[in-house]
């Protein structure tokens, strides 16, 4: 491995949100941070260096995004994803939870129905209701720690008039990575009740071993000119603070309404470091991000090995995609809040509380591992030394 992913690096100090607001979030300090979704590694050199060179010239004016900018993000989707895109269908908006709310704004009105699927993350729920837009709910369906999407609850209440989907792909927090089968029956029914669909593909480039990314408007010219497509570096490459999101539309229609709104929001521009960040990054960072899976999937190994060799009553689905894990403690017979005392008190562990994904998350927690191997040994270690005191 050419890259050092066990280095521990510091990142108190630097107002992050994971480190340096603990107790805020937690009610104490000494918690060890494993929630928010950016990574406790240095992003790839050549990103390093992009944005030390523009930095040196010590001038930041206005700028445009430059040709290059945008090749390289073609060049990414086609190479990593078989998905060849054209340079006009490229919108940059400063994340995708912004894309997402500019797209409810452009393409639903007030108290229309939008379709969310659960449990999901978080800003999908505020996308809607800060935007007073009727929320409708789509349970996924678990079984043994693996989801599907209940297809018959969701053309109920596709019929009952619902405008727009926002598809979470590859899910957070399930970790699922839905299969081409799955999307062409989602195709379908979006086809056939002429809905909007957002597809937030963030993690897309964070998959495992045996499974692949379908960017779902790839599958065909009808189901691309009603899909909103938000990618970004930020996830891949942790360069989530730098603001810059690669939004995808092919409908010419629907990328000018998205614009349109974007523009009478005053919300233009962008950021010039998050610009030459995602540039260098996708040119440069897929050996980076090869071994970054490797390292992944280590992770995912050990914190599986040890959880069943210990039998504490905790359990989880290997996730097919994402650095996350969905934890479920519901054998342990506490949840609610029970459930995040003990973890905030007992095991001193800051995770995300399940929760905050929907009423399906009572029972659950999700764990970022997107970190060294000695701090996630030492998260391992506080969770099975609280449970083994019980």
């Amino acid at each position: 491995m050419t890259y050092d992913f066990d280095e521990v690096i510091d990142r108190q100090g630097t107002n992050s949100v994971k480190w340096d607001y603990r107790k805020d979030a937690f009610g104490r300090d000494d918690v060890l941070p494993m929630w928010v979704a950016d990574m406790d590694f240095e992003s790839p050199p050549e990103v390093k260096r992009a944005i030390l060179k523009y930095a040196s010239k010590g001038v930041y004016a206005y700028f445009r995004r430059p040709a290059t900018y945008y090749s390289s993000i073609i060049d990414w989707v086609s190479d990593r994803h078989g998905w060849n895109i054209d340079r006009d269908w490229i919108v940059s908006t400063r994340g995708v939870i912004n894309a997402i709310n500019l797209a409810v704004l452009s393409y639903t009105s007030p108290r229309d129905k939008i379709l969310i699927q659960t449990p999901v993350y978080s800003p999908f729920y505020s996308a809607v209701k800060n935007n007073n837009r009727e929320l409708i709910l789509n349970s996924l369906i678990e079984k043994d720690g693996y989801y599907t999407m209940d297809f018959e609850d969701l053309e109920y209440k596709l019929k009952d008039g619902v405008k727009m989907i926002i598809l979470c792909n590859p899910h957070n927090p399930v970790g699922r990575v839905w299969n081409l089968e799955e999307l062409k029956r989602l195709e379908g029914l979006c086809k056939e009740y002429d809905v909007v669909l957002i597809s937030d593909e963030i993690h897309s480039d964070i998959i495992y071993d045996g499974h692949r990314h379908i960017p779902i408007a790839s599958l065909s010219s009808d189901i691309a000119r009603r899909t909103v497509t938000c990618i970004s570096a930020s996830k891949t490459f942790n360069i989530a603070g730098l603001d810059e999101s690669v939004i995808i539309i092919s409908n010419s229609k629907l990328r000018e309404r998205f614009i349109q709104t974007m523009e009478g929001a005053g919300i233009g521009g962008g950021n010039i470091f998050g610009t030459m960040a995602t540039e260098a990054a996708y040119s440069y960072g897929v050996n980076w991000l090869e071994d970054l899976l490797i390292y992944f999937q280590g992770n995912l190994k050990y914190l599986n090995k040890r959880i069943k060799e210990s039998r504490a009553p905790v359990r989880f689905h290997m996730p097919e995609g994402t650095y996350l894990v969905w934890l479920d403690f519901r054998d342990m017979g506490i949840c609610g809040d029970d459930l995040t005392k003990f973890l905030i008190d007992e095991a001193r562990l800051g995770l995300n509380d399940g929760r905050g994904f929907g009423e399906e998350g009572d029972g659950y927690m999700r764990m970022n591992i997107a970190c060294p191997r000695s701090t996630l040994r030492d998260g391992v270690n506080r969770l099975l030394t609280a449970i083994s005191r019980i």
